[in-house]
């Protein structure tokens, strides 16, 4: 009577594990957010899915603007694969974004030649922190942290579920992103 009373407990709680898992994963999913590009137009995340996410704040004064070539080569190498880089421009630290939104495209498409999506100036820190980047920081899967600097990235798998956060250290072009992208567009 233990055995069956102890398996009847344990499917119980597999199940509500199998419950758990589908909130986790369902608590870090970008899909139910809406954001403006770069033009001010809304986009739903949602019209990603089925592509591996690069989601990346940038600023164009920042010692780490250069990775703006990084960013842009895995973009077009992974791209026809089904990779998208999500760039959102924000002037949280260092004031290092002070353009206006048509200013920072000018910049990206001039100087780096990017053709990835770039996104309306946001901030990803403090009382005005974006909806987007409230989650991307504070989800089961990445745990709760804070952006501590421009060009930290995270990885989004083709269901829209957070599965890696990168400080701004990590090139784009990195070994340990680039093999995260590949295993997660094969999957």
């Amino acid at each position: 009577m233990v055995s069956i009373l102890g398996i009847s407990l344990f499917g119980n709680k597999m199940n509500a594990q199998n419950l758990s898992d589908e909130k986790l994963l369902e608590s870090s999913n970008v899909y139910k957010y809406s954001v403006k590009n770069i033009m001010n137009e809304d986009v739903n995340l949602n019209s990603y899915k089925g592509k591996v996410l690069l989601i990346v704040n940038v600023a164009s004064e920042c010692g780490f603007t250069p990775q703006y070539d990084g960013l842009e080569k895995i973009y077009k190498k992974y791209n026809s694969q089904g990779f998208e880089v999500l760039a959102f421009p924000c002037n949280d630290f260092g004031k290092q974004e002070p353009g206006t939104n048509k200013e920072i495209q000018n910049f990206c498409s001039t100087n780096f030649h990017t053709t990835f999506q770039l996104f309306d100036k946001i901030s990803v820190k403090g009382d005005d922190k974006a909806e987007l980047y409230k989650m991307l920081t504070d989800n089961p899967v990445t745990g709760k942290s804070k952006i501590l600097w421009n060009f930290e990235k995270f990885v989004v798998d083709k269901n829209g579920n957070v599965v890696k956060h990168f400080r701004s250290r990590t090139k784009p072009e990195s070994e340990k992103l680039t093999s995260l992208i590949e295993k997660l567009l094969i999957k």
